[in-house]
């Protein structure tokens, strides 16, 4: 089991930036590919980006590359999101997500991941 528990969400004007955490427990990350996914009101769960167990592929939504950096630290059991750049349309709850993983593979669908975090509140005002 591995219990996923998000942080650093908040309100934020935008072109502002926020940095988002997911601490992990109960396993040790190197073993999970992992990623986050966002749900605005009244929308799906969507893809925004992922990264390999030990963090040598990554993989990221159009609409956040050149703004938004994935990253890991197995030592800490933890997964990074820095968010750059912010625009009101990236108002959403943020997860994280994990799945045993023992390849390079990352994975950009969300019914490929096992373990979800609670989510963290993002919202962008103009």
């Amino acid at each position: 089991q591995v219990q996923l528990v998000e942080s650093g969400g908040g309100l934020v004007q935008a072109g502002g930036s926020l940095g988002l955490s997911c601490a992990a427990s109960g396993r040790t990350i190197g073993n999970y590919a992992m990623g986050w996914f966002r749900q605005a009101p009244g929308k799906e769960r969507e893809f925004v980006s992922a990264i390999s167990r030990f963090g040598g592929n990554t993989n990221y939504a159009n609409f956040v590359k050149g703004r938004f950096i994935i990253s890991r630290d197995n030592a800490k059991n933890t997964l990074y999101l820095q968010m750059d750049s912010l625009k009101p349309e990236d108002t959403a709850v943020y997860y994280c997500a994990a799945v045993a993983d023992n390849s390079a593979i990352v994975y950009t669908t969300h019914t490929r991941y096992y373990y979800w975090g609670q989510g963290t509140q993002v919202t962008v005002s103009s």
